[in-house]
């Protein structure tokens, strides 16, 4: 962890010059925006709070036991810190899943152990799986139902070489006023896939009682993507995401005439004795009579998938959101409206605790109508350098004015699009004002997103407290205005361009709005 180098020194000075630019769009509290920045700083939680979710807990997929371990604990520091109503809000979501043994290993012609990670919600196999692996990625319907018997319980090589890989960012949306992609980096080659395709090859696989599925990871240097569907079926066959060169390294070895024999131990666990996630809240209260039913919402997800601790999506955003909500209180603001902070559960399968939240609490027009704007963090890493602004003119303008005194900590600009790939979608959706933060795409893409990297060491201390107090002065600021952000017009798209392939929705494993 770098050292922080946000210091109070600078915080008046940088305050006082911005504010006579701004002053003329929209009222910015200088004394608070200081006081917070301080607080952000000399008296931070958030290396604290991010250790626990990262180190602590590790992997939170949805509905394991880790996050609601880790859910225990947020819910825990909003009371200490002094926050009204701090608690679990239950929503259904179904079995649990947690992983209790893996190891894969080559074991002849030469011994080898080999880094693979299993999928989430994957069964167990039937024992311990030894043997020969089966190349069947370059086999037709026909070729594969005649070698019947001979799959039940082997290890299955599913898919050829992995010759394409993820290896650039997403451009930075906040460094040209040039449309770029939003959502994920521009697609390169398509990836030679097998003669049949994954799902029609798993249905064969089951049929014939194959013992597990291994298939390679898209990026390079022991990096792999790794996801799973909470919809797995109890009786299917275990799947495993491989390093793509120790993958590749198998296949070729067959290739060769080799003849490589593994050693696979995997044992998952369902979790059925409690079907809900869930998602946890808490209040600063308003204190304006004429406001303080309205409500500004910060918010960022929780759990994660299931190969590293979810450092980068998305603990350090949940940080954010809660240490912003603990500066405030800290410094003994008294905000118009109610603030509250929500912390999600299962935005990596389909946004269901945003959508919970909003079927439990958000179903009619007049409670809409009270919640004067959310404010969410996830897409990205680290620093935050502005907000997508989902189109909203009147709001831009708006967060343009809050954005001038920060400009000192490395915020660069608002834009115009949306990146709806987390809960800020779900809530445009029914016409609440929705805005997600701009972060750094530097080894997100490419290292760290879903993937088997995404670790402690990925955020710094200093880009932790840099993205709490954006969170803090955004969330101060619209909780004081006289009136709620304004709406987008009826009729007016999110993005003020035409969407093109992967924009706003990146990749993921549930209907819907694909996860973040």
């Amino acid at each position: 962890m770098r050292r922080s180098s946000l210091f109070v020194a600078s915080i008046l000075a940088a305050t006082i010059v911005a504010g006579g630019l701004v002053a003329a769009q929209d009222s910015v509290d200088l004394a608070v925006v200081a006081r917070i920045r301080a607080e952000g700083t000399v008296r931070s939680k958030a290396l604290e709070t991010f250790n626990y979710i990262t180190n602590v807990t590790g992997a939170r997929p949805t509905g394991s036991r880790a996050h609601k371990q880790a859910a225990d604990y947020v819910r825990t520091k909003l009371s200490e810190w002094g926050l009204t109503n701090s608690r679990l809000e239950p929503f259904e979501f179904g079995r649990g899943w947690d992983l209790e043994k893996f190891s894969l290993e080559l074991t002849a012609p030469r011994y080898f152990p080999m880094s693979g990670y299993p999928q989430a919600w994957t069964p167990s196999p039937t024992g311990v799986l030894t043997g020969a692996p089966i190349y069947l990625a370059d086999k037709s319907e026909a070729e594969i139902t005649a070698l019947g018997d001979k799959l039940r319980g082997a290890i299955v090589l599913a898919a050829p070489v992995q010759t394409v890989f993820t290896l650039t960012d997403r451009e930075q949306p906040a460094n040209t006023d040039r449309p770029v992609r939003i959502g994920g980096p521009e697609p390169g080659p398509r990836q030679p896939g097998s003669v049949l395709s994954q799902n029609a090859m798993n249905a064969l696989l089951q049929k014939f009682g194959a013992g597990a599925i291994l298939r390679p990871g898209s990026e390079l240097h022991g990096t792999a993507t790794v996801a799973g569907n909470p919809r797995t079926p109890k009786d299917s066959v275990p799947t495993v995401i491989v390093q793509a060169e120790h993958y590749n390294m198998l296949v070729r070895m067959m290739q060769a005439g080799a003849l490589p024999q593994l050693r696979l131990e995997l044992r998952t666990a369902y979790l059925e004795s409690d079907l809900n996630s869930y998602n946890v809240l808490a209040e600063i209260p308003g204190e304006d009579s004429a406001l303080r039913d309205q409500v500004v919402i910060v918010g960022a997800h929780l759990d994660s998938l299931p190969a590293a601790t979810g450092a980068t999506d998305n603990a350090d955003g949940a940080v954010a959101a809660l240490e912003a909500v603990r500066i405030l209180k800290a410094i003994g603001v008294r905000p118009r409206r109610t603030i509250r902070v929500a912390i999600w559960s299962g935005e990596e399968v389909g946004f269901v605790g945003g959508r919970a939240y909003v079927k439990q609490h958000l179903a009619d027009a007049v409670s809409r109508d009270k919640v004067a704007v959310y404010l969410n963090n996830d897409p990205g890493s680290g620093a935050t350098y502005g907000w997508y602004m989902a189109n909203n003119t009147a709001a831009s303008a708006i967060f343009n004015a809050w954005l001038e005194p920060l400009k000192d900590l490395g915020l660069k600009r608002n834009v115009m699009d949306s990146n709806f790939t987390s809960e800020d979608g779900v809530f445009d959706e029914i016409g609440i004002p929705a805005f997600t933060t701009i972060q750094d795409y530097t080894n997100y893409d490419a290292r760290t997103r879903h993937t088997n990297a995404d670790f402690y060491e990925a955020v710094s201390e200093n880009d932790l407290q840099q993205s709490a107090i954006v969170m803090a002065v955004f969330a101060y600021q619209s909780a004081m205005r006289d009136e709620p952000i304004p709406r987008r017009p009826s009729g007016v798209s999110a993005s003020p361009r035409p969407a093109t392939g992967g924009r706003g929705r990146g990749r993921g494993v549930a209907p819907g709005p694909t996860p973040g």
